[in-house]
């Protein structure tokens, strides 16, 4: 062969190895086609990028389980007829049967009445799981009732966090820090690859600070080098502390499945005036998570088995992953609560 044939041969090589690589260079990169849309007045930066091709599939995942037929309001109470019924004891007979139907098919449809339920004995409080679950109940009703203001009317059943698992596939422990040392030195709380924050180096645990203490969620100081007594401006001092702000800010895009744009208008990001409503829906979100885990998540702890607390002893606890799964409204906004409008009462506190 040749000299000038060995050497065409040779490029030929090198050109399929270059493609080869970006070929797996590219392969984490989402494919077309792509769809862009406008969501205020043209010039602003509210722009929302979607895969549809991927979409499609968050929303095959997100499908809602057909209703059980209404049962009659008439007749004895729940509580008359049945023993140790703490909640909804006001619903009918059949209502309660209904419900408690529904739950199992929405919680539990291969265990069925017996993960909750022990031996025959409805009425007895010996399995943890049902101690859970009355609790977590109470807290449906108590989203239902009182955080209109995040959940509208649309509202929130069992079936929104649960999926037909006992366990809902995304709840969050407090995290151990990272080992120290070693080639990567001083971790400072991050360069961890997490999943919560896209595996990117940001702080990899940003959900004890937001979602269950009340850190202020902004990145902008509004005085100059706060010190002394400006104890609400120091947290915006660090610079951890913004990127703590953004790795959250990027579990909300993953959990929703959307852009920054979605609530912020890029021109400015912590202009309130210029973002869209969904900012205000989402404020509220926060919120409503605080209350929560305050409230209802973590008070749970001395009830579960130690195998089922975090590995820093704590109890499961809500995101916004845990309903939305995905989806900007949850279960692409269809409200499982028409048919079920007794989870939109007002729980009795316990």
């Amino acid at each position: 062969m040749s000299h000038a044939f060995m050497h065409r041969l040779g490029m030929r090589w090198a050109r399929l190895g270059l493609l080869g690589s970006l070929v797996v260079a590219l392969a984490g990169c989402e494919r077309p086609p792509m769809d862009s849309q406008q969501l205020g007045y043209r010039g602003t930066g509210t722009v929302e990028i979607n895969n549809p091709r991927l979409q499609q599939v968050t929303l095959a995942a997100n499908q809602v389980p057909e209703a059980l037929p209404p049962a009659p309001s008439d007749g004895p109470k729940a509580s008359a007829v049945y023993q140790n019924v703490q909640v909804l004891g006001d619903l009918s007979a059949a209502e309660f049967t209904r419900l408690m139907a529904a739950i199992t098919q929405w919680v539990s449809p291969e265990q069925g009445c017996s993960y909750c339920h022990a031996g025959g004995n409805f009425a007895a409080d010996d399995l943890y799981t049902k101690l859970v679950a009355r609790r977590m109940l109470q807290m449906t009703m108590h989203i239902n009732s009182s955080w209109k203001s995040h959940v509208a009317e649309t509202g929130v059943t069992c079936y929104t966090c649960h999926r037909g698992q006992p366990v809902p596939q995304y709840l969050w422990y407090e995290q151990p820090a990272p080992k120290q040392g070693g080639a990567m030195g001083w971790r400072n709380a991050q360069n961890t690859p997490a999943a919560a924050v896209g595996l990117t180096s940001l702080p990899y645990d940003p959900f004890k600070t937001y979602f269950l203490d009340k850190e202020p969620i902004r990145v902008q100081s509004v005085k100059a080098l706060p010190s002394g007594d400006d104890r609400a401006l120091r947290p915006v001092e660090s610079l951890q502390h913004t990127e703590s702000n953004y790795a959250l800010m990027m579990h909300f895009a993953g959990s929703l499945g959307v852009n920054c744009t979605y609530c912020h208008n890029s021109q400015n990001f912590s202009s309130w005036s210029g973002s869209r409503p969904q900012r205000v829906t989402a404020w509220h979100g926060i919120q409503m998570l605080r209350d929560l885990n305050l409230s209802y998540f973590d008070p749970l702890k001395p009830t579960y088995p130690a195998a089922d607390l975090g590995p820093l002893g704590d109890a499961p606890k809500a995101n916004c992953a845990t309903c939305h799964q995905g989806l900007y409204k949850p279960l692409a906004g269809v409200s499982m609560l028409k048919a079920h409008p007794e989870l939109a009462a007002a729980a009795a506190a316990k």
